[in-house]
C-alpha cells in the first residue's frame, strides 16, 4: 500500500531550483480542509473551538492559515504566546496551558487574556503571587492516574496508555480542592483539561475520554458550587503514519462526543458547556512533507540510502523509532524490492528515516518524500553537528509556493556566540 504525496515531481523539481533540498512543504488546501470538518463534526456545540497546539507546528504563515478557519491556539511556553500574539490571536482565542511555569510567562498569558490551564495545585498559589490576582476565567489540567485502556482486538487492547507515569495535571481530590481554592480566590468561569492517551488510531478515544470528564464535571459543579463553561478535551486524536492502519473520522468522534454530551451533561443541567479540542498532530501532520534529495549509497553489511537531511530534520524517528512512509517519486509504480536504510549525516547511528524498509531501487539525485511530518516534524529540529534547520514552504491551493521560514545560515548558527 502506498500513501499519495500532495506534490508532483515536476513540481519538486521546480521548487529546488529555488529552495534546496531539506526543506518541509505544506499543502494549504488540505490543512483547510481538515480544519473545515473539524468545525463541522463539532458544529452540535455552539461553543466548540479547535486550539491548535502550537508546539506541533510554530509557523506563523500555518497558524494564520487556521486562524482564518475559527482555531484559536493552544500555548506552552513565552515565545508561543509571542508568536500567537503577532499572528493576531487575543483574549479567548488564546489557551495557556503549561507545566513547571516561569512567572513570566503567566504574566504575558494574563496580559494577552489568554485562558489559563494550571498545571498543579501549587500554581494556584504561584499564579495569584505573579499576577496579584486570580483570573475570572480559569482552567485545571487533570490526570486520573493509573493505566488508560480502550478497545479490545485479537493482538490485545487497541490504545493504551499510562497516565500516572505522566507529569501531567492533579489527582482527582487535588481538583476539587484547586477549584474551591480559585472559586474563594474570586474565579468565575472553570474550565477541565485532560490528555490520556497520544496518536490514538480509534474513533472511540475521544468520546471515551469525553464520557470521564463530563461525569467528573457534574461531580464538581455539584460539590464545589463551580460554574464548569468548558471541558477541554485535549489531543491524541491520531494519524495513520502507515499505509495500511485505519484512518480516523472525525465526523464519527463527533458524534460520539455529542452522544456522551446528551447522556452525561444535559440531564445535569450543563448543556451550556462548551467544548474545545488541541489536535496539532491530526490537524497538521498529514499536510506536511519532509522533502530530501538521494547523495549516497553504501553498501557494506546493509544497503545505506544517504540524503541530505537528518534527524535535526526530523527528529521523530530517531528519538523513538516512528515510522514515517517514504515515497521515491517519479517511481511510485514501480516493485518495492530493494530494502534499504534511508540515514542521515548525523555522528549518530539512530539518524535513520528508515530501517530494512522495502523501495523501489534508489539512485544518486532521486527525491524522496517523507510523509506526515507536518505536526512535531520541524518544530522539533536542533542543530546537533551544527546541522542547520531548514525551510519551510507553502503549497498554496492555486499551486503556487510561498516561504513561510527561510532556511538557517552558518551565521544564525555562530549569532548567539560571544567569542
Amino acid at each position: 500500500m502506498q500513501k499519495v504525496p500532495f506534490v508532483t515531481l515536476p513540481q519538486l523539481r521546480e521548487i529546488r531550483e529555488s529552495y534546496p533540498t531539506p526543506f518541509h512543504i505544506y499543502d494549504e488546501a488540505g490543512i483547510r480542509r481538515t480544519a473545515r470538518d473539524v468545525n463541522r463534526a463539532f458544529a452540535w456545540n455552539p461553543g466548540f473551538k479547535e486550539y491548535f497546539a502550537v508546539k506541533a507546528t510554530p509557523t506563523p504563515g500555518i497558524l494564520k492559515i487556521l486562524r482564518e478557519e475559527g482555531c484559536g491556539v493552544d500555548c506552552s511556553s513565552l515565545t508561543e504566546l509571542m508568536m500567537s500574539d503577532r499572528c493576531g490571536f487575543a483574549g479567548r482565542e488564546i489557551m495557556f496551558s503549561s507545566n513547571e511555569t516561569p512567572a513570566e510567562e503567566y504574566v504575558l498569558a494574563a496580559k494577552l487574556g489568554a485562558t489559563i490551564n494550571l498545571d498543579d495545585i501549587t500554581h494556584v498559589d504561584f499564579l495569584e503571587r505573579t499576577l496579584g490576582y486570580i483570573p475570572e476565567r480559569i482552567s485545571c489540567r487533570y490526570n486520573p492516574g493509573g493505566v488508560f485502556q480502550l478497545g479490545e482486538s485479537k493482538e490485545g487492547f487497541q490504545v493504551m496508555d499510562n497516565p500516572g507515569e505522566a507529569k501531567y495535571g492533579m489527582t482527582r481530590s487535588q481538583l476539587f480542592e484547586a477549584y474551591r481554592m480559585l472559586k474563594a480566590k474570586g474565579a468565575k468561569e472553570f474550565g477541565i483539561h485532560a490528555f490520556l492517551a497520544s496518536n490514538t488510531l480509534s474513533n472511540d478515544y475521544y468520546p471515551a475520554l469525553a464520557g470521564q470528564l463530563f461525569e467528573l464535571a457534574v461531580d464538581l459543579q455539584r460539590e464545589t458550587g463551580c460554574h464548569i463553561a468548558f471541558i477541554n478535551l485535549s489531543g491524541g486524536v491520531g494519524v495513520d503514519y502507515r499505509p495500511e492502519q485505519p484512518a480516523n473520522d472525525i465526523f464519527a468522534i463527533g458524534e460520539g462526543v455529542r452522544r456522551a454530551y446528551e447522556r452525561v451533561l444535559v440531564p445535569a443541567g450543563m448543556g451550556d458547556v462548551a467544548i474545545y479540542t488541541e489536535m496539532g498532530r491530526f490537524m497538521l501532520a498529514p499536510h506536511g512533507h519532509l522533502v530530501t534529495t538521494v547523495l549516497h549509497e553504501k553498501h557494506t553489511y546493509k544497503e545505506y540510502i544517504g540524503v541530505d537531511a537528518c534527524a535535526a530534520n526530523l527528529m521523530r524517528p530517531a528519538m523513538y523509532g516512528a515510522y514515517h512512509h517514504i515515497t521515491v517519486m517519479g517511481k511510485e509504480d514501480r516493485p518495492c524490492d530493494h530494502k534499504y536504510d534511508v540515514v542521515g549525516s548525523l555522528c549518530e547511528n539512530n539518524d535513520k528515516f528508515a530501517v530494512d524498509r522495502m523501495l523501489p531501487k534508489i539512485d544518486i539525485g532521486d527525491i524522496l518524500v517523507l510523509h506526515d511530518t507536518g505536526a512535531h516534524g520541524f518544530s522539533m529540529g536542533y542543530n546537533y553537528n551544527g546541522r542547520l534547520r531548514s525551510a519551510e514552504l507553502l503549497l498554496r491551493e492555486d499551486g503556487s509556493v510561498e516561504l513561510m521560514r527561510r532556511a538557517e545560515t552558518p551565521e544564525d548558527y555562530f549569532a548567539t556566540l560571544v567569542w
